[in-house]
This record gives structure tokens, C-alpha cells and sequence, in this order.
């Protein structure tokens, strides 16, 4: 192989994605054994456990997941009866998406199964590492944030 042509593995993006996929992947196995949960229905459910009743526009936004995964996700969300669609008083074309009862308390379930998980991937990194590392990813999203703008 040519000097100027890079592997595969060598090209950070691609090794950023791959370990993001593992890592989402095995915290997943976790909540879906528990809960039957999918990663983009945890997702959305996650997003509003943080910021609550979201249009499915802000959970897009929000999970950087495309419309269709979105929509399936709060749908099912919905017959599960961990999320309710209530009227947009802003916009009478859209809904907020929020959290009910039950859904709030399997958030705050799951949150204790992924906060563990968490602990348990990213022992391998010193408490310093873990925020350098943390703090290199936030930098990393605004650069991208940046270029999307130019």
C-alpha cells in the first residue's frame, strides 16, 4: 500500500464512529433486556427526560437521528404508554412530545442501569482522562457546528 494512502483504522472519524457504535451498542444490550428498549426509542426518551415536551422537529435536533427513526421511536413510545402527544399551543400544526407517569419512572430506571455502564466503559480512563476526553468531544462538536455553518 502506498506511504500516502491511510488505513481504514488509522482515520479518526471512522474510529470515532466505531467506538461510539460499541459503546452505544453495549450500554443498549443493558436497557433492552430490561425494558425492550431500542436505541433511538431510548433516545428520544432520554432527551426528554432532560429537557421535557419536545416537537418531534426539537427531538431530531436533539438526537441528530433522522425523521423517520424519530417518528417510529415516538410512536412506539406512545403505545407503550411511556410518552404522550399533546397540542403544539404555539403552532397548531405540530405536537409536544412528553414523558407520562410511567415513562418517567423507567427513565429514571434505565438512568441508573446506563450511569453504571458508563462507569464500567470508561474505568479504562483516569477521572483526568475522563474529562480531557469529555472536554475533547465537546470541542469536537463545536468545530463541526462551525464547518456546517461555512
Amino acid at each position: 500500500m502506498p506511504d500516502n494512502i491511510s488505513r481504514l483504522a488509522d482515520f479518526l472519524p471512522y474510529l470515532l464512529s466505531t467506538t461510539s457504535n460499541a459503546v452505544s451498542e453495549r450500554i443498549a444490550d443493558e436497557y433492552a433486556a430490561h425494558f425492550g428498549l431500542n436505541i433511538p426509542e431510548w433516545r428520544v426518551m432520554a432527551v426528554l427526560g432532560d429537557a421535557g415536551a419536545l416537537t418531534q422537529r426539537d427531538l431530531v435536533g436533539a438526537t441528530l437521528m433522522d425523521k423517520v427513526a424519530v417518528n417510529r421511536a415516538c410512536r412506539e413510545l406512545e403505545t407503550r404508554d411511556l410518552a404522550v402527544r399533546r397540542p403544539n399551543a404555539r403552532d397548531g400544526r405540530s405536537h409536544h412530545l412528553e414523558l407520562t407517569g410511567g415513562g418517567r419512572t423507567m427513565h429514571g430506571q434505565i438512568m441508573k442501569i446506563v450511569l453504571e455502564m458508563e462507569a464500567r466503559v470508561f474505568a479504562v480512563l483516569s477521572k483526568d482522562e475522563q474529562a480531557l476526553f469529555k472536554t475533547m468531544l465537546v470541542r469536537l462538536r463545536q468545530q463541526v457546528n462551525e464547518l456546517e455553518r461555512t
